[in-house]
């Protein structure tokens, strides 16, 4: 069997069917593809019972770490879609971005963080996910907006 796993730094971005991504990581998993999909439990409570659900962290995606010569291969896996792409190529997530989004998801130890009127524009250290500056772009008296410029992305902190 040819090695279907790659010793490249970088990740890419599987986009999924809606809620299909636990079933084409476990797919790609079981095919002997290096895969990780980020998740967190959840308690649901509905009107007779509560549940404890395990739900992606990221919506429709799932992160594969693949030789580009044999990427096409996962298309065979139902629910697969396309990969993301950046800038007219596909993404790229390296190894420190998986490891840093791996390990703010393993922390079991639980910080108090008390936030105190923040406004719009205001810089802040966001410790969760390995002491990035962000720029306050909205909050409200439950969730604080913070915009990632170094991630390209906006982060919702809901306060305690």
């Amino acid at each position: 069997m040819k090695s279907i796993h790659t010793d490249l730094n970088t990740w890419n971005v599987i986009y999924t069917a809606p809620r299909a991504e636990l079933k084409v990581a476990k797919r790609l998993s079981d095919m002997g593809y290096t895969v990780y999909c980020p998740t967190r439990k959840e308690v649901r409570q509905w009107s007779d019972r509560k549940k404890k659900l395990t739900i992606p962290v990221l919506p429709s995606m799932v992160l594969i770490n693949i030789d580009h010569r044999i990427r096409n291969q996962v298309f065979d896996i139902p629910g697969t879609i396309r990969y993301m792409f950046w800038l007219g190529k596909i993404a790229k997530v390296t190894d420190k971005e998986v490891t840093l989004l791996r390990d703010s998801l393993d922390q079991k130890d639980i910080v108090q963080h008390e936030i105190h009127h923040l406004q719009p524009g205001t810089t802040i250290n966001v410790s969760a996910i390995g002491d990035k500056k962000g720029v306050v772009k909205k909050s409200s008296s439950k969730k604080v907006w913070v915009e990632l410029k170094e991630l390209n992305c906006i982060v919702t902190l809901n306060v305690a």
